[in-house]
């Protein structure tokens, strides 16, 4: 049965460790009841670009991303 093979590997898992690993599962089962309904349909986004998205950034912004 899963449950017991899942079991058996928590038993390996240094003690140190578990906190990691019952985060990992606490918050994996939350997501669980958030999972979208609907699939999402991926595609171009609608609408139009401003002109400003082509322009250049500033020296300074430039100098941070480096």
């Amino acid at each position: 049965m899963l449950i017991q093979k899942i079991y058996q590997e928590l038993q390996d898992i240094p003690e140190d460790k578990l906190a990691e690993i019952y985060d990992l599962i606490h918050y994996f089962r939350l997501g669980l009841g958030q999972e979208q309904t609907q699939p999402r349909t991926p595609g171009l986004m609608t609408g139009t670009l401003g002109a400003a998205f082509f322009e250049p950034l500033p020296e300074a912004e430039l100098q941070e991303w480096e």
